[in-house]
This record gives C-alpha cells, sequence and structure tokens, in this order.
C-alpha cells in the first residue's frame, strides 16, 4: 500500500508539471497559436483526466509488482550507461507507440478505443490525459512488455519517463514555442513538435509518431503541409488560425 501512495503521488506531480509547464509556455508563446483556443474543459473532461492519472499509478504499480517479483529486471547502478538505457527505452518506444498508435486509428478499433481522445481536436496541455481507460492500459502494457525485454537501470527509466512527460505536454500545448529554422537543424529537427501533434489531431491519417518523425517519414505518413504550418506559426502567423481570424469581422 505504502507504494501504491507513492507511486500516486508521483504520477500526480508529473500531472501537474505537465500541466503547469504547458501553461507557462503558452502564456510565454501566447503569438504563436498553431489552432484557436479550445473550448472550457466540461466536468466529464475532469473526470476523464483523474481517472486517466489514477490508472497510471495502476500501471506503475503492476511494474512494482512485476520487478518484486523478479519478471522485470532493474538495473541499480549509477553511470553513464543511464543515457544509453534512455535512448534505447525512447527508440524502442517511438517505434512501438507509431505501430500501436496506427494501429488505433483502424476503423473497426478507433471508436472503442482512439477515439476519445481526439473528440479534443483543439489540444491544450491536460489533453494529454484525455484517454480512454483501455488505451492507459494498452500503452501502460507496451511500456511494461519493453521493460521485460530490456533490462534498463532506474536512473534510465527516470529518465525516459520525464522525457515522454515533456513531449507529451509539447504535443498538445496548441502554440509552437521552437524556433522558425527549428526543423533544419539536423537531428532535433525530426523531433516531435506541438505543430506535428496539433495537426495529427486535425487530420488524423497523418503523423502517428511520438517523440521524431522518423516513421513518419519512412511510411509516408508525414503531412505535406507539416513543415509549411510549422513555419507559420513560429512566426505567429499559422495557417489554421486565419479562417477563424476571418469569420470574426
Amino acid at each position: 500500500m505504502e507504494a501504491a501512495f507513492w507511486l500516486f503521488v508521483q504520477n500526480v506531480i508529473q500531472f501537474a508539471m505537465c500541466v503547469i509547464g504547458g501553461h507557462y509556455l503558452i502564456s510565454a508563446f501566447k503569438e504563436r497559436r498553431i489552432t484557436a483556443p479550445p473550448a472550457r474543459i466540461s466536468a466529464g473532461q475532469s473526470a476523464l483526466v483523474g481517472m486517466c492519472v489514477a490508472l497510471n499509478t495502476v500501471v506503475a504499480v503492476a511494474g512494482w509488482w512485476l520487478w518484486k517479483e523478479g519478471v522485470i529486471h532493474i538495473r541499480t547502478e549509477l553511470n553513464w550507461h543511464a543515457l544509453v538505457d534512455m535512448t534505447v527505452l525512447l527508440l524502442l518506444m517511438d517505434f512501438l507507440m507509431y505501430v500501436t498508435h496506427r494501429i488505433a486509428h483502424l476503423p473497426l478499433i478507433y471508436p472503442i478505443l482512439h477515439r476519445t481522445h481526439h473528440l479534443e481536436e483543439l489540444t491544450r496541455p491536460v489533453s494529454l490525459f484525455m484517454l480512454n481507460p483501455l488505451e492507459v492500459f494498452g500503452y501502460g502494457a507496451l511500456w511494461l512488455g519493453v521493460l521485460y525485454v530490456y533490462p534498463s537501470s532506474w536512473i534510465g527509466i527516470v529518465l525516459y519517463l520525464l522525457l515522454n512527460a515533456t513531449f507529451g505536454a509539447l504535443g498538445h500545448l496548441g502554440i509552437e514555442p521552437f524556433p522558425k529554422h527549428w526543423l533544419s537543424i539536423p537531428i532535433l529537427g525530426h523531433l516531435t513538435t506541438s505543430t506535428f501533434h496539433a495537426q495529427h489531431h486535425l487530420d488524423g491519417e497523418k503523423n502517428f509518431g511520438f517523440y521524431t518523425d522518423v516513421w513518419d517519414r519512412l511510411f509516408k505518413t508525414l503531412s505535406e503541409t507539416y513543415a509549411q504550418l510549422f513555419e507559420t506559426s513560429a512566426e505567429g502567423k499559422s495557417m489554421l488560425l486565419a479562417p477563424q481570424v476571418e469569420d470574426t469581422f
């Protein structure tokens, strides 16, 4: 019970960091909106968010139990190998989450599993936690499966989880904090951006990646207008804002 309590506290802190940090970035870069601001969050959406945080705790407790039972092995050394572990976890999850994300968009699966998340077409930081409970457990099982296959160090796991939360929060900002030249930077330019995921919420057939756009480029699912939309959003002149501006006159 004590482990469950502290894992719940950790998930609440992670949720708070994503939302508070996200809204700080929205305030700092408010002139770089990608889409119009979303409507006020409803009571039902708030309940869904609370359920997601609770179910993330259930997944964490399951992972702790599997570790205690010796099913999952976690190394305890503290050295530079933690960076290797973090990178391996990031790359493995990037590919597997791309594949499962595309599966979640299949016509027979989408209404049951993933449609809940896409009810938020105009994203905000809390959108990250608006998930169908089945989807929470699905991605949780995927994560625990990776830990079963790859015995990471605990610090590598912590670093990966911090990056995962950061990418998740950035993807749902609804504003673009990265500079205009970001996509032209080697390696860094292939990391997903706020524009990348905002575009996915508006067009569910494009931009399936979580951490990189590598798999979208390889499998031809990267939006043809992504680079252009990123550039205009980073300049504060998003193509997606134009219709809303015209409608106000």
